[in-house]
């Protein structure tokens, strides 16, 4: 048992099926949590069990149509744990939204993601775990500390386990160079680089691209995709260029905002490969999608959490 009490697992209702996924692999029963709305839309939140001295878990991606409301109920939970006294709490967090707002771009613009590092640590977690934040930087935004696990090797294997001989990793973009790099160091890979502006939100306008993909098969690295419409800028870049018309794309949250769906179901994307740190609705899914789910890499970091060992053995 660790100095903070039994380990406890909670989740809110973002994505309850990972959270099940989560309890179901470290062998515990997912906690009983009611959590319900007035009929003006105000949150209401009750535990239905006993977490006073425990080592609490709480599940809850930042996701879907109801986003905001996603973030205030992990609020109201992690208000009410403080309140009855929990040990210790840790907010598990698979995707982190207002992730591209990291950064002033232009005047009189906020820092969205620093703001909500503020709130979550103002009001009672102890600590984040999260996947694949858009910017890494963002860990040093929380006073607390923050577990950044990646979906990276487990992209890389199951990759690997395609034995595709003539693949190239292709970056979308400057910010997804370093992932793309490890990819391509994980594979014996040769690399290529799309470099592109943004003139306004989910607006992208491609410059140039650097690299060989002639007659090869493109493998495209993304830590998210939204509308998917820089995916495309890149995807008939590379055909332009003399790629196979058989693109893989893998990504860690597969946001897939209208039109998204239409855009990747181009017969020249093969496959697309998605965590389940985003639930994904029957209207946002397609025959090539193939999720991966990240519950056993969580679930270890939290048993491991839990019994204070290392977690960056899961890294490798």
């Amino acid at each position: 048992m660790s100095q903070y009490g039994p380990m406890k697992l909670f989740c809110g209702t973002s994505n309850p099926q990972l959270g099940q996924e989560i309890a179901d692999y470290l062998g515990i029963r997912l906690g009983v949590v009611n959590i319900s709305r007035f009929a003006n839309g105000e949150i209401h939140v009750m535990f239905k069990e006993s977490i006073r001295g425990s080592d609490v878990f709480i599940v809850q991606s930042f996701s879907g149509n109801n986003i905001n409301d996603h973030i205030m109920e992990m609020l109201i939970m992690i208000d009410a744990l403080k309140r009855a006294s929990a040990g210790r709490i840790t907010a598990v967090i698979p995707y982190y939204c207002y992730s591209r707002q990291e950064k002033k771009t232009a005047p009189r613009e906020p820092i969205t993601a620093r703001m909500l590092a503020d709130i979550i640590s103002t009001v009672g977690a102890d600590r984040v775990i999260t996947m694949d934040l858009h910017a890494p930087a963002i860990q040093g935004f929380f006073n607390i500390p923050v577990d950044h696990m990646t979906a990276l090797p487990m992209l890389a294997q199951y990759i690997k386990e395609k034995n595709i001989s003539d693949g190239v990793i292709v970056a979308p973009d400057a910010g997804s160079v370093k992932k793309a790099e490890k990819l391509a160091a994980r594979l014996d890979m040769p690399l290529g680089v799309m470099y592109k502006r943004r003139p306004a939100p989910n607006v992208a306008e491609a410059t140039f691209f650097i690299g060989d993909v002639k007659d090869k098969t493109p493998i495209i690295i993304d830590d998210m995709v939204d509308t998917a419409g820089s995916i495309m800028q890149v995807v008939e870049t590379v055909l332009a260029r003399g790629a196979k018309p058989a693109i893989h794309l893998l990504t860690t949250h597969g946001i897939f905002s209208p039109p998204a769906i239409d855009r990747l179901s181009h017969e020249s994307i093969k496959e697309i490969i998605v965590c389940n740190t985003i639930p994904l609705s029957p209207e946002k899914s397609l025959p090539k999608i193939k999720m991966l789910s990240i519950a056993p890499l969580l679930g270890d970091a939290i048993r491991r959490i839990h019994q204070d060992i290392s977690v960056s053995v899961l890294f490798d």
